[in-house]
């Protein structure tokens, strides 16, 4: 029997995303979307007729509280702005719906830790399960260079660098990122993504790869990307092993490099940028301890939506969640994050982490 979903939100992503991923996953059966209005909630289902809509607006029987009382649904995705997803999210468990919530889980480590707790004081996690979305979890470049640094031994330098500059574009013109409200701006909004990449292939479930202390810069470097847009870390494991993580929202600079030093050689995952405007490549570089290229590899087009999606509805069949969309992943990279931000704040000072 297929499980019943609803997707709550009507933002870009959920159009191109998660729709997509709902629809391509067997298991699930699309009940259901709900929107602040009823426009937003059709225009979702443009491609997709016979889906109810709920909405603010939309009248009796139509609100997001009739949807949660649904017996046909068991499941909610929810992708709202950041400083509105906790509300929903408690509403959804509550009524006893599974939840998978879009990064971050919230706008701050304090609030994220109160979610956590009341989830797991007032609702039966082990019938009801609360998961962030990190589709960086399940992409496969980052899926297959992991693979590959699990095989060259101790861990022995890192960098990330993501570089960009967002001016205009589909994501920046919504209201709530132009104006945040929270904490890091687009720093918060996207800089989870790379950190949860970084973890990924810093194979950070063993302690002596756990990030211990964070020390950072950051800055506005666009007047309208507030409050900051860039920053330069140094991160320090439990092994003593320091790495670099660079990331900016505001700079001429472009491009978008993950690398991992090991005894046995280097992995590199990177973005390759294709001349006259073509489509971005994915690839893969290890090289050995000698500086020679062992293999390249081209990694197919995938944001990893589908896949979370996937692992996701197959966590809910079997009653068991991938532990890649803990709640608990999700603030670990809050964390990180947040750390980064204060340290920033107080000139560079080195901040420890305490749930790694």
């Amino acid at each position: 029997m297929a499980i019943g979903v609803a997707i709550i939100g009507s933002g870009i992503f959920v159009r191109e995303e998660h729709l997509p991923a709902v629809l391509s996953t067997p298991t699930l059966s699309l009940k259901a979307i709900y929107s602040r209005s009823i426009k937003s909630a059709k225009a979702v289902t443009e491609s997709t007729p016979n889906i109810d809509l709920y909405s603010d607006d939309a009248g009796s029987k139509q609100s997001y509280e009739d949807l949660l009382a649904r017996s046909d649904i068991h499941a909610v995705i929810i992708a709202l702005p950041i400083l509105t997803q906790p509300d929903f999210i408690k509403k959804a468990l509550s009524a006893g719906k599974h939840v998978l919530a879009e990064k971050p889980i919230a706008k701050d480590v304090g609030t994220a830790t109160d979610l956590l707790s009341w989830y797991k004081s007032n609702v039966d996690t082990s019938k009801i399960s609360f998961s962030v979305a990190e589709n960086f979890r399940f992409h496969p470049q980052f899926l297959h260079a992991a693979s590959k640094v699990k095989d060259l031994g101790k861990i022995l330098g890192f960098r990330t660098r993501m570089h960009t500059l967002v001016s205009g574009g589909k994501y920046f013109e919504t209201a709530w990122r132009k104006t945040p409200e929270y904490q890091g701006g687009f720093l918060l909004d996207g800089g989870v993504h790379f950190i949860a990449a970084t973890r990924l292939l810093l194979q950070a479930g063993k302690d002596e790869n756990k990030v211990q202390r964070v020390a950072a810069f950051t800055a506005q470097l666009q007047e309208h990307l507030p409050p900051v847009d860039t920053v330069d870390a140094t991160w320090r494991l439990g092994s003593g092993v320091t790495g670099s993580f660079s990331v900016s929202f505001g700079t001429t600079f472009k491009g978008v490099e993950y690398s991992v030093a090991c005894e046995k050689g280097v992995v590199t995952a990177f973005v390759e940028f294709v001349p006259g405007g073509g489509k971005p490549k994915g690839m893969v570089v290890v090289k050995n301890a000698k500086n020679e290229e062992v293999s390249r590899r081209e990694v197919p087009d995938s944001s990893g939506v589908k896949e979370e999606v996937k692992a996701w509805a197959e966590g809910i069949e079997k009653g068991v969640m991938d532990g890649r969309q803990s709640a608990e992943e999700g603030l670990r990279d809050l964390e990180i994050l947040e750390a980064m931000i204060q340290s920033g704040e107080q000139d560079g000072t080195s901040v420890p982490l305490q749930l790694q």
